[in-house]
């Protein structure tokens, strides 16, 4: 795995079974230093009636943000799988991608039914900034998120959040134990 495909989605709410993306981000880093190789963002049109039946907390967060009011202007949600396995294709050929972002398994199931295509393009791992989230906090390391509810931000604030839970990794220990296993 040379690559990294941190994918973010904006949704009309969490249930896969009735709501939809409404826009899509994916940012490519390597798979060591996670510097930032390619970029993809696309807002999906999605009907009225998905819009009208988003509760409160969404309409509020997605007016806020100004992605309610791109919405109508979008692509289908079919060109945006395309522009994706097309940005995916190009930097992994053939190899599955390896996904990250924050509760990435939420993305993932909106991939899964959206997307089936470029479903089939995702390897089984996942790497979850979350998780994490949830063992450093434990030890009072905290990252401060401005949770703006954009895809590209959620991405790029997913990826300084993972910078900064790695800083903690004792490189040293890292070291030597690839010596001790003759790496």
């Amino acid at each position: 795995m040379n690559h990294i495909l941190w994918i973010d989605l904006e949704m009309t709410g969490l249930d896969p079974e009735k709501e939809v993306i409404i826009e899509v981000g994916a940012i490519i880093t390597d798979a060591v230093k996670l510097e930032e190789l390619d970029r993809y963002h696309c807002v999906v049109r999605q009907h009225k009636e998905f819009l009208d039946n988003m509760d409160k907390w969404n309409t509020k967060v997605h007016q806020a943000s100004g992605l309610y009011d791109l919405i109508p202007t979008g692509k289908t949600e079919a060109e945006v799988e395309r522009g994706l396995i097309q940005f995916i294709d190009k930097h992994f050929k053939d190899e599955p991608a390896v996904i990250a972002g924050n509760s990435i398994s939420q993305d993932r199931a909106f991939i899964k039914k959206y997307f089936r295509e470029l479903e089939s393009r995702l390897h089984y791992r996942m790497l979850d900034v979350t998780a994490w989230k949830l063992i450093v906090e434990k030890e009072g390391i905290v990252f401060d998120k401005k949770n703006r509810h954009r895809a590209l931000d959620d991405i790029e604030e997913s990826l300084a959040e993972m910078r900064f839970y790695l800083q903690f990794m004792d490189r040293n220990k890292i070291l030597s134990y690839k010596q001790n296993q003759g790496s």
